[in-house]
């Protein structure tokens, strides 16, 4: 039987660019207070929270004046850093997580290995440019800084979409629900999933 102890993290980082807090909870209801100064983010944010399960608090500030390229990365990072941190050591977890997922005309297949090593596959072509103050491209950036900050592989497949909102939606959500199966609790497997013993490289 594995021990139930607390998976949670809070994590903050503060430079020229940006001002970003997140707390995290991997064993939460969903409960969000996303507070982004980018509208479209702060919608992604929520949908990652609800459709993983995690209770997740983001404050950030940034520098949107120039872009919403360092608030968006930075972000990505702190949420990334938050996982890892709560999960700890990761012994007990599924570690492998996958998913499925269509929105209206899109349709989306995200894979994630919560390996210790940091590494993303983006075969998303996003159509247009904008969504709101949110540079489509943005969406990339956001996924390679998390999975930097979760040291994890992540591989991001569209299948079909033509309408910006719905793809970058259904990669968030595919993102969510693929992180919900793989910080899950092995209740066969209490160690690190790994022969080799560890998880951190």
């Amino acid at each position: 039987m594995l021990a139930r102890v607390s998976r949670r993290a809070r994590v903050e980082r503060r430079t020229g660019e940006t001002s970003v807090r997140v707390e995290l909870d991997l064993d939460g209801t969903g409960r969000r207070d996303v507070r982004t100064p980018i509208g479209f983010l702060t919608h992604m944010l929520e949908q990652l929270a609800r459709h993983a399960l995690f209770d997740l608090t983001v404050q950030a500030e940034g520098d949107v004046h120039v872009d919403g390229h360092h608030t968006t990365e930075d972000v990505g990072l702190l949420v990334g850093t938050a996982v890892a941190r709560a999960l700890g050591d990761r012994a007990g977890i599924r570690r492998f997580g996958h998913a499925i997922i269509p929105m209206d005309d899109a349709l989306a297949t995200c894979a994630i290995d919560l390996s210790g090593r940091p590494h993303l596959v983006w075969r998303v072509p996003v159509p247009g440019t904008r969504l709101g103050g949110f540079d489509t491209e943005l969406a990339e950036v956001f996924f390679d800084a998390f999975a930097r900050g979760a040291q994890c592989n992540v591989h991001c497949h569209l299948h079909c979409g033509h309408v910006a909102h719905h793809v970058v939606e259904v990669c968030f959500k595919a993102l969510a629900r693929a992180l919900r199966s793989a910080v899950e609790r092995d209740e066969r497997a209490p160690d690190v999933p790994s022969t080799k013993g560890t998880l951190d490289a």
